[in-house]
């Protein structure tokens, strides 16, 4: 293994992931131990640490040193890593760890420079990669998860990657073989049902009790009223969009729309209860919640409910 390993990336579940793969590459030669890695904390690095950490010891172990937040070093500490990397202490291996960004970009490039072996953790930015991580998750346990149990799965978890993993090989060990989004709703009902999309998906359907049920008991339960107002306006978006793309199959409309095609069939089946006229009023129904959630108004639970009362009556009317 090279002397010098770097990974970068802010996703924490995903840098530890990397350093666990680059610490398990370092060779032990026969009948020794695995080096127990010591941690160095980049901001808090001197030369004069970083020269102790690096100094052979009395019993002439083998080191693994891990330096965190590459991005705070101090310049004469890169110069120190950069001398390293060019000519390694037999027996040390160092693991440095980079949020990646423009701070400490140029101590990045100095020691790629220098020869510094990379891995590159990748960013889940947006629903959709937090969606795909689910699905790659549960394939890796053995298992599969169809995207609109991803998608039901993502929902009830929130963003932390960490729970989501924990999730996907929990339900990989039980359920087994395909997981629906039947199962995902058995083991995270009270969960799911406490999102804001949960409360938007029965108002556009037009299942006013169960939206309000939804909607009171994710109340209860502490979920912020901008979360459900985000939640209606983008199933709302997302049904204006599909109408305007017009007659087509899923598959077919997915290049176009760029958005999955289990989403778009969603969307279609919410669109037959939708007429024009009927969407825009919902669409200023829910403008108006956005705008009291924002100072307008005293009461935001009470505006977040009057949207929902108004988008799942709309739907009604129009059927």
């Amino acid at each position: 293994m090279t002397a010098l390993t770097l990974v970068v990336g802010d996703e924490d579940l995903l840098v530890a992931r990397a350093v666990t793969r680059a610490l398990s590459a370092v060779e032990v030669e026969p009948g020794e131990l695995t080096a127990v890695p010591q941690e160095v904390e980049g901001g808090d690095c001197t030369l004069e640490e970083l020269a102790a950490v690096l100094s052979p010891s009395l019993f002439a172990e083998d080191r693994v040193i891990v330096v965190r937040n590459l991005q705070d070093l101090g310049k004469d500490v890169v110069a120190a890593l950069e001398k390293f990397a060019e000519s390694p202490e037999p027996g040390v291996t160092i693991v440095g760890v980079h949020a990646g960004g423009a701070k400490g970009k140029a101590t990045l490039e100095a020691l790629k420079g220098v020869g510094a072996r990379v891995f590159e953790v990748g960013r889940i930015k947006s629903p959709r990669d937090r969606e795909q991580f689910a699905v790659d998750e549960v394939k890796a346990a053995g298992a599969s998860l169809d995207r609109d149990a991803a998608a039901d799965l993502c929902s009830a978890i929130g963003n932390d990657l960490r729970e989501l993993a924990t999730a996907c090989a929990q339900l990989a060990a039980d359920v087994r073989g395909r997981i629906s989004a039947e199962d995902v709703a058995t083991y995270y009902r009270g969960r799911a049902e406490s999102t804001g999309f949960a409360v938007a998906d029965r108002a556009v359907e037009g299942n006013l009790a169960a939206a309000l049920e939804t909607l009171r008991w994710a109340f209860a339960t502490g979920l912020d009223p901008i979360l459900v107002s985000s939640s209606l306006a983008a199933n709302l978006r997302l049904i204006a969009e599909v109408g305007a793309a017009g007659p087509g199959s899923p598959d077919s409309l997915a290049a176009t729309l760029r958005m999955p095609a289990w989403k778009i069939r969603r969307a279609q089946g919410w669109l037959r209860r939708w007429r024009p006229d009927s969407l825009g009023e919902a669409l200023r129904a829910v403008a108006a919640a956005d705008a009291d959630l924002k100072g307008a108004g005293d009461d935001a639970a009470y505006a977040v409910e009057r949207a929902v009362m108004i988008v799942a009556g709309v739907v009604n009317a129009a059927a």
